[in-house]
């Protein structure tokens, strides 16, 4: 059994945490985990940021997971919520594109527009 000071100290991290997700000064990066997005790779894709913003070392950048964002024939899906910015949200999405979703959008601010729901949808990408 933990002590009373142990599970303050659990608590306290925990609550740090749920703070910094909620702290529009940092990025969040979340990757669908439902079913439809597992099934189409996206714990890969997960694996990935979480690897690349480690290596890198970025401060300030979280990852995190979500249910069903809705839209499962584009799965695996990441929406990107930066400081100051529009939601973004990636669509077939593979461990091959995250180095430069991490490079162009997260670390110098620019949209990877060929990767995004909006081109995809256009239809430009034919």
């Amino acid at each position: 059994m933990k002590s009373i000071k142990e599970l303050e100290e659990i608590r306290q991290r925990t609550l740090n945490s749920i703070n910094m997700r909620k702290d529009n000064k940092n990025t969040r990066i979340v990757v669908g985990m439902a079913t439809c997005g597992i099934a189409a790779g996206a714990r890969p894709v997960l694996l990935k940021f979480m690897d690349e913003i480690s290596q890198r070392k970025l401060e300030g950048v979280t990852v995190s997971q979500t249910g069903c964002i809705g839209v499962c024939r584009l799965e695996p899906i990441v929406e990107v919520y930066a400081p100051d910015s529009e939601k973004v949200t990636y669509v077939k999405v593979n461990p091959d594109m995250v180095g430069r979703i991490i490079t162009d959008h997260i670390v110098n601010g620019k949209v990877v527009e060929e990767y995004t729901i909006g081109y995809h949808e256009s239809g430009e990408n034919k």
